[in-house]
């Protein structure tokens, strides 16, 4: 058969370790033999980042502004121990973190859902939807040790040079502080962003803070979802038969066990971060698990929810055998060329896109899957199928419906 043509090329950034290692054969086994493949390609792999000093990694973001798709492989964000083991200059910052604070807008994490798979809360009967503020807090923070004692000092000096001056801590002792930051034109996107994709989906959303604790910080995020929801959906809201739902994050994780799932949560950066991680366990597996995220002027970035995989890297380095569920890095091609082919007018694409993901989900129905699925499938007698193997058996699925 005649490869399938592309119109523009999709961003594709590399990444690191197992998942790096899956990304080949992937584009080796599941791509090139079917799609005349076009991307502009950005090494993200670590010792790229650091001999780069990060800015292959701005680079990679502002290449997605300029072709508007973009697919990324898992990366490390280097801690003390990664310092040490890659030799870097610094400790870089994550890459997500970096893509996202320049992309902006929002990132929506659904658990794949297949048979043979059953959800642990035993009452989800519908995916439940992450959607994740992709700018600042943590992931923006100033931090600084405190050698001794002193006081720490949060200060905000205007353009007139007054200054406002807000007491942390006056430590007696030793310590470390910690500084973060949002905008409010960046939250009112991300409100924007999660009201839209809920009418596209037709789904109620809830959105959570602990604005009680977090009067200022958290509270103005809850002003804001509330003064745009009033002013701007509430009344589509109401024609679509859908609802926004505003609690504590606290009282959202005790609700969100005992409801069907079939919503779309929306969380502030850090909670939606360990929030899809939660989902997508229960769901099955943190490797069955989209992630996209969508900025407010019409750019896409799909990537797997979940790591790099290092146990089973250094296992492979080991020429050991592993069972690394390819599956989320799998769907992150198949969303990127199918938004490739939505944007382009490109059917042929877009059922590519389409079998792909069928052909995925069949070989795991068939009873074929990776370790992890076959630990908790429902199935009896699964057959376990090495890294390569799995996916060489997609590709079979893929050839016989394409």
């Amino acid at each position: 058969m005649s490869k399938i043509a592309m119109a523009n090329p999709i961003v594709e950034m590399d990444g690191d370790e197992m998942t790096r290692v899956l990304w080949q054969i992937i584009k080796d086994e599941l791509i090139e033999p079917f799609v005349d493949l076009k991307t502009e390609y950005y090494d993200l792999g670590l010792e790229s980042r650091n001999a780069s000093d990060d800015q292959i990694t701005k680079d990679a973001a502002e290449a997605t502004k300029k072709h508007h798709v973009a697919v990324k492989c898992a990366t490390i964000t280097p801690n003390a121990a990664r310092m040490t083991e890659y030799d870097l200059k610094e400790m870089w910052k994550s890459p997500n973190g970096t893509i996202r604070a320049i992309l902006d807008g929002t990132v929506f994490r659904t658990p794949i859902i297949v048979k043979g798979i059953e959800p642990c809360v035993r009452n989800w009967e519908n995916p439940i939807t992450i959607a994740r503020h992709a700018y600042g807090d943590v992931y923006k923070n100033t931090e600084m040790k405190i050698p001794a004692p002193g006081k720490v000092e949060l200060v905000y000096t205007a353009k007139d040079g007054t200054e406002t001056r807000e007491l942390v801590h006056k430590f007696e002792g030793p310590g470390v502080a910690q500084g973060m930051h949002n905008l409010c034109g960046s939250i009112e996107s991300f409100a924007r962003s999660c009201f839209a994709y809920a009418l596209d989906q037709k789904k109620d959303i809830w959105f959570s803070t602990k604005d009680t604790i977090s009067k200022k910080y958290d509270h103005t995020f809850k002003d804001i979802f509330e003064e745009i929801f009033k002013n701007e959906y509430e009344e589509a809201f109401k024609k679509a038969g859908i609802t926004y739902f505003y609690t504590l994050i606290d009282d959202a994780v005790a609700r969100v066990m005992k409801s069907k799932g079939g919503f779309i949560w929306a969380c502030k950066n850090y909670d939606g971060d360990v929030m899809s991680d939660m989902i997508s366990s229960a769901f099955g597996s943190l490797a069955m698990m989209t992630s996209v995220l969508v900025s407010p002027d019409g750019n896409f970035e799909y990537e797997a929810a979940h790591g790099t995989v290092q146990r089973h890297y250094y296992k492979h380095l080991k020429g050991e055998e592993t069972s690394t569920n390819s599956v989320a890095t799998i769907f992150a091609w198949s969303g990127a060329f199918r938004k490739r082919a939505e944007l382009d007018s490109l059917p042929e694409l877009s059922a590519y896109a389409d079998a792909l993901e069928a052909a995925t989900l069949e070989t795991i129905e068939s009873g074929k899957m990776t370790k992890d699925l076959a630990l908790i499938t429902t199935m009896e007698d699964p057959e376990v199928l090495n890294s390569r193997d799995f996916i060489k058996a997609v590709a079979e699925n893929l050839k016989n419906r394409l």
